[in-house]
């Protein structure tokens, strides 16, 4: 049996979206002949909501490290926040202690948090274990460069250049690669000269069973919806933002065409968008909703849902509707639990997202696709169609076509996770 230290500093009883690859392929490593030991951070030091439920979905024979990290009022009079870089001088020496020991195969890093990804070049130049890292986000994108300043992240330019430094000293000397999207793999070998036998694969986020199961039997009560009235009610739970703000636009627009062109059918729609921005407080969608007039049928709550309640309000909804980004190499791995939902979907996301093929294959619900072309009024008109057949049907379950899931649940894309770690380990061999 072989072993390996994850370094995810998001970890339960933590909250955070970057948490949950770990926490939901631990039950499975062992199965495909990995020993996984964890090392995170102390939640009391990360900044981000604590849910103990999740605790529970952890294996109670997995060992979990957890560091400190710098008090944030200490480093926020530099500019500086990032639990990465507040816990990097704890996680080096826990990491190092552990290491030491000479147990460990193989480092591999989960997470959002880039900053500790530079761990694994000094730990491999030291102990000689190889790392295998995970971007569940590109860790460098131009997306931003042509944006508007206010549309940019605070801090920006500095940023961006640090990372980009930090992931050409870092990548290169990596023995695999794990990516979300097959673009980000794609953009990193394109940039550096990857180690010979260097191991890459695209392993998107896994689905869940356990944790609908979870949610069902011990999530508080979703909110109360009026259907006394015979209001039908559509959910999104999940972060909202401005490169989700044409895909927006087209829902507002779809649910304006529809009040005008069949008043008795769409007037019944309730649509609630639900945790979309629990950082900052700001609404996404609300602004969209009140300029094309559909405001008084569209919710949005940015305060966080817990992830239990998320799952559970899904299942009580009337259908989901989920809104992608306008970024063609982003893949929406949220998508699963809604599929897992089994609720009549529709999704409105960019024609190049593997989101569109999937829907397609699995049966599981219905894409609207847009381009960097089209015009938000002829995706409206398109969703328009598919929105009144949907609503037309309820209540229904979609036909899922369970043999093109599988591959997407979370027993699955741990395996693939184990494939590439011994692909990875013969590698650096």
């Amino acid at each position: 049996m072989r072993r390996i230290l994850i370094v995810s500093p998001h970890f339960p009883p933590v909250n955070m979206p970057d948490a949950h690859r770990v926490r939901m392929s631990l039950p499975y490593f062992r199965e495909f002949g990995w020993e996984a030991e964890v090392l995170t951070v102390a939640p009391e030091d990360v900044e981000a909501r604590r849910e103990p439920d999740l605790d529970a979905t952890v294996p109670s024979g997995v060992p979990v490290w957890r560091t400190h990290a710098i008090n944030p009022k200490w480093t926020r009079r530099l500019g500086l926040s990032d639990v990465g870089i507040r816990a990097w001088p704890y996680l080096y020496r826990a990491g190092s202690r552990l290491l030491a020991t000479g147990r460990f195969d193989l480092v591999y890093f989960s997470s959002t948090v880039f900053f500790t990804f530079p761990l694994g070049r000094v730990w491999k130049q030291r102990f000689r274990v190889p790392f295998v890292a995970d971007l569940q986000d590109p860790w460098v994108t131009g997306y931003y460069e042509h944006k508007e300043k206010q549309d940019r992240p605070p801090k920006y330019w500095l940023v961006s250049r640090l990372h980009a430094a930090l992931e050409r000293w870092t990548l290169p000397l990596a023995s695999g690669l794990i990516a979300v999207s097959t673009a980000y793999t794609r953009d990193v070998t394109s940039r550096y000269r990857m180690a010979s036998g260097f191991a890459s694969r695209t392993i998107p986020f896994g689905g869940s069973l356990r944790d609908l199961d979870t949610a069902q039997a011990s999530a508080p009560p979703p909110r109360p919806y009026d259907r006394s009235n015979g209001e039908i009610h559509g959910v999104y739970a999940g972060v909202l933002g401005p490169t989700m703000k044409r895909s927006c636009e087209i829902i507002c627009r779809a649910l304006r065409l529809g009040l005008d062109c069949d008043p008795a059918l769409f007037g019944r729609v309730r649509l609630h968008f639900l945790g979309t921005d629990y950082a900052n407080r700001k609404r996404t969608m609300m602004p969209i909703a009140e300029a094309i007039g559909v405001d008084e049928q569209v919710e949005e709550q940015p305060e966080r849902l817990s992830y239990f309640e998320a799952l559970r309000t899904l299942r009580e909804a009337d259908f989901l509707i989920v809104p992608g980004t306008d970024d063609p190499g982003y893949t929406a791995s949220k998508i699963y639990p809604y599929i897992l939902a089994r609720k009549p979907l529709i999704a409105v996301f960019r024609e190049e997202s593997s989101v569109v093929d999937l829907l397609r294959r699995t049966r599981a619900g219905e894409a609207v696709r847009f381009n960097s072309g089209s015009l938000a009024t002829e995706s409206a008109a398109a969703l328009l169609r598919t929105w009144e057949s949907l609503l037309r049907k309820l209540p229904y379950e979609p036909p899922l076509v369970w043999d093109e899931f599988a591959p997407f649940t979370a027993r699955e894309t741990t395996r693939a996770q184990c494939q590439l770690f011994d692909q990875a380990l013969g590698a650096a061999r």
